[in-house]
């Protein structure tokens, strides 16, 4: 046999070659009887032991080779016993598969090189999400494991039409990405559109799927989220019905989903698990907590600064009488209220589960009394900042919930700097972008502008679902009629 080609020299090879991969091993063995030296090459920690005890070496070493000769197709097709296997000739291609868990095997006397599937499978158990948390609704989440978070999407209902396109992102780092997708109902074109973009994809690494999601987005420069994202299969499974595309990335419990209006990330799953009139009074709060949410900071600045006189009376004679001795303006002690909240809100997310809630309620609890106590704020406006916080925190998307309060400050300077006219006009800039921007295609602000009557059912109220017969036409699916 050739030297070049022996088992030794490609071993010394790939000796040479990962002597800085601290975590890679090679086991050499023999064949049965023979004489004949195999050596498997695996990394500690991704791959399963026991498996490749038991599937591998045993099988390999204990088979008798006496009445069939030693060929690939005997080993792989007769001796392994996995469910996956993948055959390369390039030591490049081995070592790359090796580094994510496959297990590599080389035999004596064969060129190409197996590669086994035999993944360690340590993964974090599926767990309710912890940032969607519903009343009622399935408790299952997504997690870091990519094959479970498939699973759950096809534990949702035996479903054929159900598609994943596989990619791979990263070009130091590799990692695998689904488009999911349900075949006769998403329209090809967006189908196309997401592959094309996802393709278009370099990075070194994708850590998480939020650089996927600001890759692809229409328009980076606005405060608003294009793409939802969500840790919860059932909100997956119903954007899939309705036409629109997911992305799953290995590696994180977050998907994608894609497109996306504004409205929809005021939508909770919940709204369609109660009946219809709960529903539509969940969802008309959850609007007018939003709209709380970013206004009434400025609304409180506008009329204090500029339109007392639309203040009733007796409310504004107490108004001023607890501003006396206040040495800042209505901006300066929003501002300084509303910033000590977000660190707060920030600090409890940081914190231990334990303290975390604990910290932020007392934490607010006492800086506010304390800034009364002190004359730094009013104890009208510690009302005010507690109401936009319990406003903010009606936002069933986090992302859209950032959106917002990052909107909030603009919108006090404006009130500080024209009163209600300067909150009317950013209200009107708002609105005006939300109008032009778009999430692949489709109009973010649908369906108020372009206005659709048919797809009010699904907007500001939840209707009956015997009533919702019809897919959201700005998807163009390519079956509009749901089945119920």
């Amino acid at each position: 046999m050739n030297r070049e080609n022996s088992i030794e020299s490609r071993i010394e090879a790939i000796r040479e070659q990962i002597k800085e991969y601290g975590d890679v091993n090679i086991r050499k063995f023999e064949l049965g009887q023979t004489a004949v030296k195999a050596a498997i090459m695996y990394c500690d920690g991704l791959t399963d032991r026991e498996q490749i005890d038991f599937h591998v070496l045993k099988a390999l070493m204990s088979y008798s080779f006496d009445q069939r000769p030693i060929s690939k197709e005997l080993i792989q097709n007769t001796l392994l016993s996995t469910s996956e296997i993948i055959e390369v000739e390039t030591q490049e291609e081995m070592l790359s598969k090796v580094l994510t868990g496959f297990t590599a095997l080389m035999v004596d006397g064969i060129n190409e090189i197996t590669l086994i599937h035999a993944l360690a499978g340590k993964s974090r158990s599926i767990e309710e999400p912890i940032s969607e948390a519903l009343v009622r609704g399935p408790r299952a989440g997504f997690n870091e494991n990519i094959s479970d978070n498939i699973a759950l999407l096809r534990k949702q209902g035996e479903n054929k039409d159900l598609c994943l396109l596989k990619l791979q992102v990263g070009e130091r780092a590799k990692k695998d990405l689904y488009i999911a997708y349900m075949k006769g109902i998403a329209n090809p074109a967006l189908v196309e559109e997401v592959h094309r973009r996802v393709a278009k994809i370099r990075i070194d690494n994708a850590l998480e799927s939020g650089y996927i999601e600001q890759l692809i987005e229409d328009n980076y420069l606005s405060p608003f989220p294009q793409i939802q994202n969500t840790e919860r299969p059932d909100r997956v499974t119903a954007a899939l019905m309705e036409g629109k595309v997911a992305i799953l990335l290995d590696g994180t419990p977050f998907a994608l989903i894609a497109p996306v209006t504004f409205s929809m990330l005021l939508q909770s799953p919940e709204d369609y698990y109660e009946r219809w009139l709960a529903g539509t009074l969940l969802r008309i709060m959850r609007f007018f907590a939003a709209i709380m949410a970013l206004f009434v900071p400025a609304t409180y600045i506008s009329f204090i600064s500029f339109h007392p006189g639309l203040i009733p009376t007796k409310l504004v004679i107490s108004i001023i009488a607890t501003r006396v001795g206040v040495p800042f303006s209505s901006l300066l002690e929003a501002l300084i209220m509303e910033i000590a909240i977000e660190i707060l809100r920030e600090a409890g997310l940081r914190l231990p589960k334990p303290i975390g809630p604990a910290m932020g309620i007392v934490g607010g609890l006492i800086i506010g009394e304390a800034a009364v106590q002190a004359g730094i704020v009013s104890p009208i406006l510690v009302i005010v900042v507690a109401l936009t916080s319990i406003c903010s925190f009606s936002i069933p998307q986090y992302s859209a919930g950032i959106s917002l309060r990052m909107l909030r400050f603009p919108a006090m300077f404006c009130a500080a700097a024209f009163g209600m006219y300067g909150v009317v006009l950013y209200a009107l800039l708002l609105g005006a972008h939300i109008s032009r921007l778009q999430s692949f295609g489709v109009p973010y602000a649908s369906p108020a502008a372009p206005y659709r009557l048919g797809e009010w059912k699904d907007f500001l109220m939840r209707a009956p679902l015997r009533m919702m017969k019809r897919r959201p036409k700005l998807l163009y699916p390519q079956d509009s009629t749901r089945k119920r």
